[in-house]
């Protein structure tokens, strides 16, 4: 092996988990991309673990029975975690609503080692309504679906997130700035 192979290699990226946890058309995932476009832009190695594609590829299958949505959150917090620990920056806009799944994803990253970050993307449910992404609410309001986390499924938000965006006082790219200063102060970007 060669001097310059041997500096190459041993040249690692510190990897982290950044949560992005809120409402359905909270913001979460458009943030997360315009973040995920930042930090490419700068040579970081991200993945996006966007909560829709995980459950088509992922977790088909799963319901969102409560177990089902804590099991989808664990594998979810899995992937991530194996990602992180391998030095990719892993941005993961899903709802998770239950406090103790979240919780249990944290807990994994801290027993292995693994930075973690949980933000809360804190935009009222009024505003989401309005937003309506996937016309969730308006199915919703229809009789359509039922179980829709924040209506008529419980949302548990964080207590004590590592950063709290109101992405309806504030630009996405203000958001995603707010954001990325945070992972400048944790030594993550």
């Amino acid at each position: 092996m060669t001097t310059d192979q041997e500096t190459s290699m041993s040249v690692t990226e510190t990897g982290a988990t950044i949560w992005l946890t809120g409402l359905p058309s909270a913001g979460k995932t458009t943030i997360a991309y315009e973040l995920a476009g930042r930090l490419r832009g700068e040579g970081h190695r991200v993945e996006v673990l966007d909560g829709d594609e995980i459950r088509e590829f992922l977790s088909a299958g799963l319901g969102f029975s409560r177990e089902d949505r804590h099991t989808n959150v664990q594998r979810i917090g899995f992937v991530a975690e194996l990602l992180a620990a391998n030095g990719v920056k892993v941005l993961v806009p899903v709802i998770a609503p239950y406090a103790d799944s979240r919780d249990a994803v944290r807990k994994r990253h801290q027993a292995e080692g693994t930075a973690y970050l949980e933000v809360h993307v804190a935009t009222p449910v009024e505003v989401c309504s309005v937003r309506d992404v996937k016309g969730l609410y308006a199915k919703q309001a229809a009789g359509e679906i039922s179980g829709l986390t924040g209506v008529d499924d419980p949302y548990e938000a964080p207590e004590s997130p590592d950063l709290r965006i109101e992405s309806h006082r504030q630009t996405v790219q203000e958001s995603a700035a707010e954001l990325y200063a945070l992972l400048s102060e944790r030594g993550a970007a």
